[in-house]
């Protein structure tokens, strides 16, 4: 099983494909095997590269998850890309990969080519994020086909691991933590920004959002998809992998 260390803990990874590299960040309560399903759309033209951030899959477990967790994933990434060796890597992060994704090109913007950030909030969490987070939480965890993702994603501890991420978030938004790790005017990296007007987990004025944001960054695109679940990466798979395929290759 390929793993490499990180603060003292074994983080697991797996590569499809050859190529240029192309690294996908699960969100919260996710793992990569969301993503091993995709694999065929995207194995073919690009070396892709699937980890499970600490305390989530088949990565060593956790005491805690910190409040700024989409900062210590962007750390993780950035120590799966030195331990590979690789530079000009291209993100694909959704959800809550999303924000660890731009957070690791705004730390180290020389090891990435391009960022595609997929279906989630932007600059801040909205104004009910603790009170529909845990109502969202509370309901999945009855639901069977939720814990069935759940416990595939994460294996029989699975309820603990949602227990502790729900915790991370709620301290997150109680503090009011800044989402990212310095300010999006400094995004130096080529930025997708990809989302669904009909994901429901996803803040209302997404569009307006991802327009603001745009504003900010140098180099900027915004794909809105008008159906589909959380994530589109998923819930609109093979059109996605397109948009996707061709912003990296308009980068060249």
């Amino acid at each position: 099983m390929p793993i490499f260390a990180y603060c003292g803990r074994s983080i697991f990874y797996q590569e499809y494909g050859k190529g240029n590299p192309l690294v996908f960040l699960h969100g919260n309560t996710a793992s990569s095997k969301m993503f091993e399903l995709l694999m065929s759309l995207y194995a073919d033209k690009f070396r892709c590269i699937l980890m499970d951030f600490l305390g989530n899959g088949r990565s060593d477990r956790v005491d805690s998850f910190p409040p700024d967790i989409w900062q210590d994933e962007a750390r993780q990434t950035i120590a799966l890309v030195e331990h590979l060796g690789c530079t000009k890597v291209n993100l694909a992060g959704t959800s809550g990969g999303a924000w660890a994704a731009i957070n690791a090109a705004l730390e180290r913007p020389d090891l990435f080519r391009t960022v595609i950030a997929d279906s989630f909030d932007g600059r801040a969490l909205h104004d009910r994020f603790s009170e529909d987070l845990l109502s969202e939480r509370e309901t999945a965890k009855a639901n069977v086909q939720a814990r069935q993702f759940y416990e595939w994603c994460q294996g029989a501890d699975w309820e603990r691991v949602i227990d502790l991420d729900t915790e991370a978030l709620l301290k997150c938004a109680e503090e009011k933590r800044p989402l990212f790790c310095k300010a999006l005017e400094e995004m130096e990296v080529p930025l997708l920004l990809m989302g669904s007007r009909a994901d429901e987990m996803c803040r209302k004025d997404l569009d307006q959002e991802y327009k603001e944001m745009a504003a900010l960054i140098p180099r900027a695109a915004i794909w809105m998809f008008e159906d589909g679940g959380h994530p589109v990466i998923a819930t609109n798979a093979e059109k996605a992998a397109e948009v996707i395929c061709n912003f990296i290759a308009s980068q060249s």
